[in-house]
């Protein structure tokens, strides 16, 4: 069963906006699939709107916070995960393999 972990790597600010400092408006986010040994991932950016109404300082942002933003902006959480899993399990059920050439054989006399 593949296990899934978000994070947000980064976010990109406007320095001043509307009277507000360090005005976020794109995140970069990741989204982590685990099986036993095998893992996979997504990267994407995500831009966010800004109307100046709701607005929560940069250092009060929590990482729940900004990832609900990107899943309510056109980050698709269920398509991304099932994405994910699709990654992880190709790697655990392979349907093909590059097996050694039979000529470059460990073992020479």
């Amino acid at each position: 069963m593949t296990t899934f972990n978000w994070t947000v790597d980064a976010m990109d600010c406007y320095p001043q906006s509307q009277g507000n400092a360090d005005v976020v408006y794109n995140v970069h986010w990741r989204c982590t699939g685990v099986d036993g040994d095998a893992s996979a991932s997504v990267y994407g950016t995500c831009a966010v709107p800004y109307s100046g109404s709701k607005f929560t300082p940069y250092d009060s942002l929590t990482q729940d916070q900004v990832l609900g933003w990107i899943w309510s902006d056109g980050v698709n959480k269920d398509e991304t995960e099932a994405n994910v899993s699709n990654q992880v399990n190709a790697i655990l059920n392979p349907t093909t393999v590059t097996p050694p050439l039979p000529w470059s054989a460990t073992d020479e006399v």
